[in-house]
């Protein structure tokens, strides 16, 4: 999938911070996110994740912003893209309070609440490790969160792993609230286009996920998702035009 117009923006940003901190060293202790000091140096909450402490770690943080950005970007639309980019990294340093002292950079919270978004909405995706191991979307999420609460209680690799932790719940509760939103603004619309009627509910509730192409499945099941999670008064026309694509016909 072709980068999307935030994802370029973040990506170009990074770089950018990147190549003027390792012209001007100094700029690092500027930018970079001391918990203890957050409120002397509010605007560290934000400039943290612009930094990063080498080139690998710079490198790894923007390929899963190129991998996991434009496809959860494309669903969520650039402005709540955004919100959820940075009120994920702002989360992730909000939980980093638990480690006062230890010096914080890098863009990996607010990455870890995109990978949140797109196992939110592709749980059952399969994300390939190392191009190899496939795994589901939705248990990646579940073993680096594992990961980071052994590794932050244990604090013996330099990772600022609260910071993840932290992104990935920014990013849960910021989806949570979206979802909240969107069926708050349904109750607006007239109630014969809100509603789906049952007709349309035995429809889509016979439609056999198993027959679907591996694209269609992963979109079928956010749907579901979507459904149980807020209801199927939420859903847009072009997700009831979906399902209505992929419903089996009823005998005459």
């Amino acid at each position: 999938m072709p980068l999307t117009p935030w994802v370029l923006r973040l990506l170009i940003a990074n770089i950018a911070v990147y190549l003027l901190t390792m012209a001007a060293p100094r700029l690092v202790e500027v930018l970079m996110l001391v918990p203890a000091l957050v409120l002397e140096r509010p605007w560290t909450s934000v400039t943290y994740m612009f930094v990063h402490g080498g080139m690998m770690h710079i490198f790894f943080n923007m390929l899963g912003l190129v991998f996991f950005g434009p496809r959860v970007e494309d669903e969520l639309g650039e402005r709540d893209f955004l919100l959820l980019y940075f009120l994920s990294g702002i989360s992730g340093a909000l939980l980093s309070v638990i480690t006062p002292f230890t010096a914080i950079v890098g863009a990996s919270g607010a990455l870890y609440g995109v990978m949140m978004a797109y196992a939110y909405l592709w749980p059952r995706s399969q994300i390939y490790i190392w191009g190899v191991m496939p795994v589901q979307a939705r248990w990646l999420v579940v073993i680096m969160t594992a990961m980071s609460l052994y590794g932050g209680f244990s604090g013996s690799d330099g990772i600022a792993h609260f910071a993840h932790l932290g992104g990935f719940l920014g990013g849960y509760l910021f989806l949570r609230w979206r979802s909240r939103r969107s069926v708050q603004r349904s109750i607006a619309v007239p109630a014969d286009l809100s509603v789906p009627s049952r007709a349309d509910l035995h429809r889509w509730g016979r439609i056999d996920r198993n027959t679907l192409h591996e694209v269609n499945r992963e979109e079928f099941d956010r749907i579901q998702s979507k459904i149980r999670e807020v209801g199927a008064a939420a859903l847009t026309p072009a997700e009831r035009e979906f399902l209505d694509r992929f419903s089996p016909e009823e005998p005459n």
